[in-house]
């Protein structure tokens, strides 16, 4: 059976491949092929994947992925595709769903958004339910850093609390949208913003995430 985190694998695959390696992503300062190799580097190489985490194991993240990046294009895309190595913890298909189902998400919509002519996806009931269940486990962590009380909404009235505070912005959207915003795409998330004008303001241009 087909997995939330394998569909989005593969649709992550498909854009990149149709981008190209030198197109822009939403992720700042890397193309399409920095984002491929982070995405490989991720799965097969956790001795440096841990830097993402662990700032002394920084530099050793960016050298890695650099070498991967130097990789042919098509490569990386093929890598993608046939997913973890056969020992990988990726390879179960419970890590897989639970680590890479927002993951494969939000970079799918990194390569489709940072394009002119993108259009919002209309996501199933499911599969936006399942963004929404594990949002609200993590709005806690990806709005740590939010200067001022954040809630997040969904528009049938289901809310998360992503950080404590006043004043309150509250930010209404479907749950993949509001993904979008809680990780640090603010301005490409379509959403409604509800607060201060000022804290709307602050909220809009923080450094969320994870």
């Amino acid at each position: 059976m087909s997995t939330h985190a394998k569909r989005e694998r593969l649709l992550l695959a498909d854009l990149l491949e149709a981008a190209g390696p030198e197109a822009p992503t939403l992720c700042h300062g890397w193309t399409t092929r920095d984002l491929a190799a982070h995405v490989v580097v991720r799965e097969r190489r956790p001795d440096a994947a841990a830097g993402v985490l662990l700032s002394p194991l920084k530099n050793r993240l960016d050298r890695v992925q650099s070498e991967f990046a130097e990789k042919p294009y098509e490569e990386l895309i093929q890598l993608i595709r046939t997913g973890p190595p056969r020992m990988s913890p990726f390879g179960l298909k419970q890590l897989d769903e639970a680590a890479n189902t927002v993951e494969f998400y939000i970079h799918a919509e990194d390569v489709r958004r940072a394009q002119p002519d993108w259009s919002q996806r209309d996501l199933d009931p499911v599969f936006a339910d399942a963004l929404w269940s594990r949002m609200e486990k993590a709005a806690r962590l990806m709005g740590r850093k939010a200067p001022v009380g954040l809630v997040l909404r969904r528009p049938d009235g289901q809310t998360a609390v992503a950080h404590k505070g006043t004043p309150v912005v509250t930010v209404t959207g479907e749950p993949g949208e509001l993904l979008l915003f809680a990780s640090g795409r603010q301005n490409a998330a379509r959403v409604e913003l509800e607060g201060d004008k000022e804290a709307v303001a602050r909220v809009s241009t923080a450094e969320l995430g994870m």
